[in-house]
C-alpha cells in the first residue's frame, strides 16, 4: 500500500510546480514538469488529457481535467489509473513552514487497474527515483479530507486466475495528524455486491511503513456483517486480531468473493453462518483462527483453523470439536429413509464438496444423519475436488462402535461407498431408523463393502454393489413364531404377539443394482434350527427369501418336522407361506427311503438265511465276515489236507512192517 503514498506525494509536488510556477510558465508548461517531476519519483508516466488549473488563492492547489498514470511495463492492460478529474488543495502555511499538509483531495471517476503477473510482480511496484523499499513512503504529509466519486478498482491475479471488481466507489479518509489516527468510510458494490466499509487506524505512518498498529474495520454486505479489532500493517498487509462475522446472507458474501451462492445443505450454513475468535492475517495471504467458534444453522463448532489460498481452491485444515451435530439434511427429504412408499427422491446437492479442500479432524458428542443417530465420533475428513473420504476413529452408534472409511464423491454427480465393519449394533432401532422396520431384535456384528450412485437415496439405493457379512447374538424376531408355524403347518402364526426366540445368526451376502443375495444364512434356537438364502430388494425394499428350518427336532438334529418357509413381498409388511407342497415331496421320499431301507433288510435277511441252511447242509461252518464260498472252500481245503495226511500215515506204516 505504500504506492499509494508515492502517489500522493508525487501530486503533492505537482501542487508545488504549479503554485511556484504559475506566475512564470503557462499551464501547459506546467503540467510537463509536473509529469516530467511525477516520473523521476515513480518510474510511471502522467498525463494531462485535459490541461491543469493551477491556484493560489484564496487556496493552494490544482485542478485537471482527465489524467492517466501508466500501467508496469509487462501489463497490457492499459492505464494503472484513469480519472475524469482531480483536484489537490495544500495549506499554504503549513508549506512555507515545510511541512505538506494537504486540506483536500478530490477524485471524480477513478479507475484503478491492479495486476499480479504470473511471477508474482505487482504493477504497483514502481520504478524510478524512489523505488527503493526505504523510500516508498515519501515524506511526511497529512489530509484533511479525501474523497472518491463514481470510483472503481479492478483486481487481477494472473498467477491464479482470481479477480475482484470494486465499484460506484464513493469513499472519504482523513489522518490530520501523519502519525495520528486515519478514519477511512468506504460504500462500493464488490463483484455487483453492496459493500459498505468503515475502518480506523490509530496511527497512519507507522501503518504504512509496515508497522503493527491497532485498529478497527468494520463491513456490513446485505444482512451479513463483519467486525475486526486488533492490529493491522499496511506493507505487507498483516493483521492479528479477534474477528466476528455473521455471515447469513450467504448469497452476499458469496458475491464478495466472486462465487456463486452454494446450494449448502441444512446444518452446513444454509440459513445462516457466523465466525468468531482471534484472527492473523500472514504476509502470504493465509487466515489463522484460534480459538475459534464457528455456527452453522444450528450446530456450533470450536476450535482451530487454517485457511490457504495459495493453490486452485482454498485449503481449510482444522481441529473441531462439537457437541450434538446435526447434519440430517444430508440425507435429502425429511423421512426419506424410512418412508413405506419408498426411497426419497429428493436430489442430494454436494456442490458446496468444491468451494474448498480441507482436511479436518472432528470431534462430535453426537450426530445426526437424518435416518441415523450416531453418538460419541471421532473422524478425519479430507476434501479433494469434490470428493470427501471420512476415516471413521471411533464412531458409538446404537449400542455399538462402528470403524472403518465412508466416501462422499461429488465428482460429475454423487457416488457414496465404504469399507465399514461394525460390532454389537442394536439391530431394533437401527433397523427402525435405516427401513421402518423394528422386528428384528439382536446384537450384530456387521461387515460392510460397499459402493452406490445417484443424486438421490433412491438412485443410490437401487446401485448399490458389495459385499458383507453378519453374525447376530441372541434375540428375536417379531411377528413371527416361526415354530409355532411348522408345529402347526399354518402360516398365520404371525403379526402382533409372534415372535421367533434364537440363540445366533450367520451369514454373508453381496450386492449388486441395490439387491443383496444370500445363500448360507445360519439359524440356531432352542425350538428351531434354519438355513436360509434368498435375495433383498434393497431398491424396491421388497424380499424373496426362503428359510428352511426344522423344528422340535432331537439333540441329534433328527426327527423334526421341516417345512420351508417362503417370505415374500414389500419388507414393510411381508407375506409369509408354508411350502406344504415340499413338506408332502419330503414326506413321500422319506417313506420311500425308509421302504427301501426295510426292504433291504429283508433281502439282506433271507440271503443270511439261506446261506445259514447251505452251511448246515454242507457241514461249513462260517468264520466272522467269512462268505460262504470261502468258507466251503475252506472245508475243501481242510478236507484235502485230511486225506493227504492219512494216505502219507499208511505209507509210512507198510514201510515200517516189512
Amino acid at each position: 500500500m505504500r504506492w499509494i503514498v508515492r502517489l500522493v506525494a508525487a501530486l503533492a509536488v505537482l501542487v508545488v510546480l504549479a503554485a511556484g510556477l504559475l506566475l512564470l510558465l503557462p499551464a501547459d508548461k506546467v503540467a510537463l514538469l509536473a509529469a516530467r517531476e511525477f516520473g523521476r519519483a515513480t518510474g510511471r508516466v502522467l498525463a494531462f488529457e485535459g490541461g491543469v488549473t493551477p491556484s493560489i488563492w484564496p487556496v493552494l492547489g490544482v485542478e485537471t481535467g482527465p489524467v492517466s498514470i501508466s500501467n508496469a511495463e509487462w501489463s497490457d492492460a492499459g492505464p494503472m489509473l484513469r480519472a475524469e478529474a482531480l483536484a489537490i488543495r495544500l495549506d499554504m502555511g503549513a508549506l512555507l513552514g515545510g511541512e505538506v499538509r494537504i486540506t483536500g483531495i478530490s477524485a471524480v471517476g477513478p479507475v484503478l487497474l491492479l495486476e499480479r503477473d504470473k511471477d508474482g510482480r505487482g504493477n504497483w511496484q514502481f520504478g524510478g527515483k524512489g523505488g527503493g523499499a526505504g523510500a516508498a513512503s515519501g515524506a511526511p504529509f497529512t489530509l484533511d479530507l479525501g474523497t472518491v466519486t463514481g470510483g472503481a478498482v479492478h483486481y487481477t491475479d494472473r498467477s491464479t486466475g482470481r479477480s475482484l471488481n470494486l465499484t460506484g466507489i464513493e469513499a472519504e479518509a482523513a489522518f490530520p495528524s501523519f502519525t495520528g489516527p486515519l478514519d477511512l468510510t468506504l460504500k462500493a458494490a464488490m463483484n455487483g455486491q453492496p459493500l459498505d466499509v468503515t475502518a480506523q487506524i490509530e496511527s497512519f505512518g507507522p501503518f504504512m511503513a509496515g508497522q503493527l498498529v491497532p485498529m478497527t474495520l468494520n463491513a456490513t454486505s446485505g444482512v451479513a456483517r463483519a467486525s475486526f479489532k486488533g492490529q493491522m500493517a499496511a506493507s505487507p498487509l498483516v493483521a492479528e486480531g479477534t474477528l466476528q462475522a455473521d455471515l447469513a446472507d450467504l448469497a452476499a458474501v458469496s458475491a464478495l468473493a466472486g462465487a456463486g451462492r452454494p446450494n449448502l445443505p441444512e446444518g452446513l450454513g444454509a440459513r445462516n453462518a457466523a465466525v468468531s475468535g482471534a484472527l492473523t492475517l500472514t504476509a502470504e495471504g493465509s487466515l489463522h483462527l484460534r480459538a475459534g467458534t464457528v455456527t452453522l444453522d444450528g450446530n456450533v463448532l470450536q476450535g482451530d483453523a487454517d485457511l490457504t489460498t495459495d493453490g486452485p481452491r482454498p485449503k481449510l485444515s482444522a481441529q473441531v470439536s462439537t457437541g450434538a451435530l446435526n447434519l440430517a439434511a444430508l440425507a435429502g427429504a425429511p423421512g426419506g429413509g424410512a418412508a413405506a412408499t419408498g426411497w426419497s427422491r429428493s436430489p442430494i446437492d454436494v456442490s458446496g464438496l468444491a468451494a474448498l479442500d480441507a482436511k479436518v479432524a472432528l470431534a462430535a458428542d453426537a450426530i445426526t444423519l437424518g435416518t441415523v443417530d450416531l453418538g460419541r465420533s471421532r473422524l478425519l475428513l479430507t476434501l479433494d475436488r469434490a470428493r470427501a473420504v471420512f476415516d471413521i476413529r471411533e464412531i458409538a452408534a446404537y449400542g455399538g462402535s462402528i470403524a472403518g472409511q465412508f466416501v462422499v464423491n461429488g465428482r460429475g454427480g454423487l457416488s457414496v461407498g465404504g469399507d465399514l465393519t461394525a460390532k454389537g449394533l442394536m439391530l431394533q432401532p437401527l433397523l427402525a431408523d435405516l427401513a421402518g422396520s423394528d422386528r428384528l431384535i439382536a446384537n450384530a456384528d456387521l461387515g460392510l463393502k460397499f459402493l452406490g450412485v445417484g443424486n438421490s437415496l433412491d438412485g443410490i439405493a437401487h446401485s448399490l454393489s458389495g459385499n458383507g457379512s453378519l453374525t447376530f447374538g441372541k434375540g428375536e424376531l417379531r411377528g413371527l413364531d416361526l415354530a409355532g408355524m411348522l408345529r402347526n403347518l399354518d402360516p398365520n402364526f404371525v403379526g402382533e404377539g409372534a415372535r421367533t426366540i434364537f440363540d445366533g445368526v450367520t451369514a454373508s451376502y453381496t450386492l449388486k443394482d441395490g439387491v443383496l443375495s444370500n445363500d448360507d444364512l445360519a439359524l440356531t434356537a432352542p425350538l428351531v434350527a434354519a438355513n436360509g438364502k434368498g435375495r433383498v430388494d434393497i431398491g424396491n425394499r421388497t424380499l424373496d427369501y426362503r428359510i428352511e428350518p426344522t423344528v422340535l427336532a432331537r439333540p441329534d438334529g433328527s426327527a423334526g418336522v421341516n417345512v420351508p418357509l417362503a417370505i415374500t413381498g414389500p419388507w414393510a409388511k411381508p407375506v409369509f407361506k408354508l411350502d406344504l407342497e415340499a413338506l408332502t415331496r419330503q414326506r413321500l421320499a422319506d417313506e420311500k427311503a425308509k421302504l427301501e431301507a426295510r426292504l433291504e433288510e429283508e433281502r439282506l435277511k433271507a440271503e443270511a438265511a439261506a446261506k445259514a441252511a447251505l452251511s448246515d447242509r454242507l457241514g461249513i461252518d462260517q468264520l466272522p465276515g467269512e462268505s460262504l464260498e470261502d468258507a466251503a472252500r475252506r472245508r475243501a481245503q481242510q478236507a484235502l489236507e485230511s486225506e493227504a495226511a492219512r494216505a502219507l500215515d499208511g505209507l509210512i506204516g507198510n514201510g515200517a512192517g516189512n
